[in-house]
């Protein structure tokens, strides 16, 4: 039986012993965290995509400008002589001779001189769209900077609580130890070591929850910064102590006009809507292109030409824009008119967005001092409440009310701090500057 236990035992140690080693620990910093989830983001992998597709938008706009040369060669055999009939002079269709194939090869060279600009403009406006889906990859990286962010807060916030509960479970552990012997020794009542009891356990549940949203959180990072599932996520500790002295609300709308890269990005777009709608005026211009041509020909035993060749000058004009109404133009008129109001919208969402988060910041930093207050008068309630209850001053839930209101402070200043210091991250987002450093 002994020899069965120690099996079991060791088994038991060996299985942890490769869980343990299963859960690989990183240690991260936030801006290594951010840097990581940058690299590894989803969404700016379809950025990329999206940059790839407007080159070569650009590559073909620019293509439009070089000549097309074609060739194209034929054979036709002909089951049925056909009938030919020359008016030449002199010449005779009836020469006995059966004509049943025909070679015809031709090559042609267009070289575009003018095109009303259409060409210029198609040019121009997508290298303006190129640059602008560099731009929304750039804004998609600030969003994606500020995700890692919270979700690191996240996790600090959850790391934290689990090192306070910890250690207040240890105290409690050992004040029901004590309670135990003075309920043995006739001391207490056994309700009062009960209910030092119960405020174990729920400590023990708080706990339980805090660790929930420890792992729970540190899937999610797992899962923004590419890592492996089983990875433990080790937060730095100093992470509440990032935030900077902030600034006047002018500081942070004019930094948010100079770099906010979804502006700059909508106004590369307005540029390259106001060149299309030059392009669809231009619609109603001929064009001329330069041509040149090469033509062979062979009928056997009937007619040779080669070296047939020509140049010219090629002019093509829809006379129907006459009559038809100029759908292009409207569209893209319609289409600036879209992007102008959007500019307007966008530059009211900015004000809006930077001045809220400005109060939030500023709100967030004055609770750290409320909730450092309120931590020191906890701890001085809970002190005077202990020594009332000791000298009989003062009841069992009062001592247990007392150290629950002790924690919950001890809490509220980490958690105060942290948002603190995510909101300053919320506010520097909105001026798009979050990912310059």
């Amino acid at each position: 039986m002994k020899r069965i236990n120690n099996t079991v035992i060791a088994a038991v140690f060996f299985a942890g012993m490769a869980t343990f080693n299963a859960q690989e620990k990183k240690m991260l910093t936030l801006d290594e965290a951010v840097q990581l989830g940058i690299q590894n983001s989803k969404s700016l992998k379809i950025d990329a995509a999206k940059i790839e597709e407007a080159t070569a938008d650009l590559l073909e706009a620019k293509n439009r400008q070089l000549p097309d040369l074609k060739v194209s060669a034929s054979y036709m055999y002909l089951p049925l002589a056909p009938n030919i009939d020359i008016k030449l002079p002199g010449v005779s269709a009836n020469g006995g001779h059966k004509v049943n194939q025909v070679l015809f090869g031709s090559a042609n060279l267009s070289l575009p001189l003018y095109s009303g600009g259409r060409i210029k403009y198609g040019i121009e406006s997508a290298k303006y769209l190129v640059e602008a889906s560099k731009l929304n990859t750039e804004n998609d990286k600030v969003a994606i900077a500020y995700n890692v962010a919270q979700a690191y807060n996240n996790l600090f916030k959850a790391s934290q609580s689990i090192k306070v509960l910890e250690e207040n479970l240890s105290a409690s552990a050992k004040r029901d130890a004590t309670f135990l012997k003075l309920e043995n020794n006739g001391v207490i009542a056994r309700n009062d070591r009960l209910k030092a009891n119960l405020q174990t356990s729920n400590i023990e549940l708080q706990l339980l929850e805090a660790k929930n949203n420890y792992n729970i959180a540190n899937i999610n990072m797992d899962l923004l910064l590419g890592l492996p599932d089983n990875t433990e996520i080790e937060v730095d500790s100093e992470y509440i102590n990032e935030i900077e002295e902030v600034k006047t609300v002018d500081y942070y709308l004019n930094t948010a006009q100079e770099n906010r890269k979804d502006l700059q990005a909508l106004q590369q777009q307005r540029k390259a809507a106001s060149l299309g709608t030059k392009a669809a005026k231009a619609e109603n211009l001929p064009s001329i292109a330069l041509t040149g041509g090469y033509v062979a020909a062979d009928v056997p035993k009937f007619f040779t030409m080669y070296n047939a060749l020509n140049v010219g000058l090629g002019i093509q004009y829809n006379l129907s824009n006459i009559w038809k109404k100029n759908s292009a133009l409207k569209q893209s008129e319609a289409r600036e008119k879209q992007l102008s109001a959007t500019d307007e919208m966008l530059n009211d969402n900015i004000k809006l967005d930077v001045n809220r988060e400005y109060q939030n910041a500023d709100y967030y930093k004055q609770r750290i001092a409320v909730f450092e207050k309120s931590s020191v008068q906890a701890t001085e309630n809970y002190r005077i409440t202990k020594n009332k209850y000791d000298n009989g001053l003062a009841t069992m839930q009062e001592l247990l009310d007392a150290d629950a209101a002790q924690i919950s402070a001890t809490v509220g200043v980490i958690n105060a701090k942290a948002d603190a210091a995510l909101a300053y991250r919320k506010l520097v987002q909105t001026t798009g500057t979050l990912t310059n450093n």
